[in-house]
């Protein structure tokens, strides 16, 4: 049986996933787009992909058949608990953002020697791998560099550094001391700040607080953010997050200095974010209630990121600053998809 040269997506049913499918799916002569998620594909996606696979990142039965059926050239992991809900199940929440990530990286040196070369690796981290002192230090930071203030305060976070740390060390050392070495891994690590998407709703994200005054407000709903007024951290829309990873995929690998790279888009305070909001709906009823417990975890973000290294090894340069992401991207877009409903 000759194995199809083959993209996989976990989490694919999420928004990152979403945009991922749609960008991928009409490239011309593409691999095979297989996805994996825990819950079904959206049904507006499926006939975007050649196999949805239902299962879970922590199944190795499953990743193993999943290895001897297709020749996996790409994983693109993004399946992942995301920060609010990882506090309520921080045991959970380790097993899939750990464990999962883990037997994927297995999965690919293990692919990686039959194929005779490495599994090329995009792994989609977050601000949350962060972890900012006090307010005053965070406020003083600047643009926050890769390296720097690494001492996150959520399990989500905990998370995401440490599988930073593991595709570094399964591209770079893994079995350091066998008398053969490993062919390795390809990781390539993307550290996202706050996204916001016009086209899937918010799904437990602590920087939701952006895309969920934009959703309610179409649907002509009070919302009150969980965070202060002046609370500040960066964010990129979904278009490019989407262009981030298949930018960073796409780069020849001499170009690859380091293995985890910051982007960013624009920075603006909750405050910015809710007079942009207003100015195309007037109506809209947007309020301040911070909770303490989220504040805390956003406030140990930093306010903004260092995204020069990106910048000059791939060329990343976001498509859509602040004024264009609302102008051109978010509101037309969410108008249309509430304007038969309100």
């Amino acid at each position: 049986m000759i194995r199809k040269n083959t993209i996989l997506i976990t989490g694919a049913d999420g928004e990152v996933g979403h945009g991922l499918i749609r960008q991928l799916s009409p490239l011309p002569d593409r691999p095979a787009l297989v996805v994996l998620d825990i819950r079904k594909l959206d049904r507006s996606l499926r006939g975007l992909v050649d196999r949805i696979i239902v299962g879970d990142v922590l199944d190795t039965k499953l990743l193993e058949t999943l290895s001897t059926e297709y020749e996996i050239d790409t994983i693109f992991h993004l399946a992942a608990l995301l920060s609010t809900s990882s506090e309520f199940n921080p045991e959970t929440a380790h097993r899939v953002n750990v464990q999962g990530t883990v037997n994927l990286l297995k999965l690919s040196v293990d692919h990686g020697l039959t194929r005779g070369k490495p599994v090329k690796f995009v792994y989609a981290s977050s601000i949350a791998a962060y972890g900012m002192p006090n307010l005053e230090t965070k406020t003083s930071a600047g643009k926050v560099s890769e390296d720097d203030y690494l001492h996150p305060i959520t399990m989500y976070g905990c998370n995401k550094l440490y599988c930073e740390h593991l595709g570094r060390y399964y591209a770079r050392y893994y079995q350091q001391l066998s008398a053969t070495r490993s062919i390795g891994v390809d990781f390539r690590c993307v550290r996202f700040p706050g996204l916001i998407s016009a086209i899937t709703l918010p799904t437990g994200g602590t920087s939701d607080y952006a895309p969920e005054m934009l959703h309610a407000t179409a649907q002509r709903k009070a919302y009150a953010a969980f965070v202060r007024e002046d609370t500040t951290i960066p964010f990129m829309v979904m278009p490019d997050a989407i262009k981030a990873l298949l930018a960073l995929a796409a780069a020849p690998r001499e170009q690859i200095t380091r293995q985890v790279y910051n982007v960013s888009s624009f920075s603006r305070s909750a405050g910015q974010l809710a007079d942009m909001v207003k100015r195309a709906f007037p109506e809209a009823a947007i309020s301040f209630k911070s909770s303490d417990a989220r504040q805390n975890i956003v406030d140990s973000w930093p306010a903004d990121v260092d995204d020069s290294a990106a910048r000059h090894d791939w060329g990343w340069a976001p498509d859509y600053g602040f004024d264009r992401a609302f102008d051109d991207y978010l509101i037309p877009t969410i108008r249309g998809r509430y304007q038969s409903t309100t």
